[in-house]
């Protein structure tokens, strides 16, 4: 992951918006993606097959336990101006009403459900800043699939946001099952999550 600071840009007072013009003209390489965490512009390299598979699977439980009128989105930009944040998750549940019109990005406010999905490259970000930020948005749960853990792939489900900070709600191995509370009441079988 390469990361260019803000430091290198003069942003006097329109920080947040700078970044976004940054992020919005970055043109990263073929199936990288750009995003924004604290102020730092990163280009990732393309998510690997099993990241693919496990939101894959992800977005198919949730299709059968959310209502019409909300979707499971893959790369959706979310923006968090608090904490310059414009992040791109692995999936983002959320009312299909916000996303019309709403251009490159939404507010990551209207999300439900944000899941991170680690990359070597990006665990301490998902781990830390990014829950920091969801959290810091109102973000009712996050979902972090921690493929990097020396004791092997942890899914921990986050959950009552309160002062930018989250409760652990529940912690699994791959293989075990993990309840969503409402408004999804959707138990996982991570038993079909990919280990390698």
């Amino acid at each position: 992951m390469n990361e260019l600071t803000v430091d290198h840009y003069p942003l006097a007072g329109r920080e947040w918006d700078a970044l976004v013009r940054i992020w919005e003209d970055t043109e990263p390489p073929t199936g990288c993606m750009v995003e924004v965490v604290d102020g730092i512009v990163s280009v990732a390299p393309p998510r690997d097959a099993r990241q693919n598979l496990i939101a894959a699977e992800l977005t198919r439980a949730l299709y059968a336990v959310i209502p019409e009128d909300r979707g499971a989105y893959q790369k959706l930009a979310v923006a968090v101006p608090a904490r310059y944040g414009l992040y791109v998750p692995n999936l983002v549940v959320a009312p299909e009403s916000a996303l019309r019109g709403a251009g490159h990005f939404v507010p990551a406010a209207v999300a439900e459900l944000a899941v991170e999905i680690t990359a070597k490259t990006s665990a301490r970000h998902d781990r830390v800043d990014k829950r920091t930020g969801y959290a810091s948005a109102g973000v009712p749960l996050y979902l972090l699939i921690d493929l990097w853990t020396p004791a092997g792939p942890v899914i921990t489900l986050y959950g009552e946001p309160t002062d930018g900070a989250y409760r652990v709600l529940q912690t699994v191995k791959f293989g075990d099952e993990l309840t969503l509370p409402a408004p999804f009441e959707l138990t996982l079988d991570t038993g079909v999550f990919p280990v390698d």
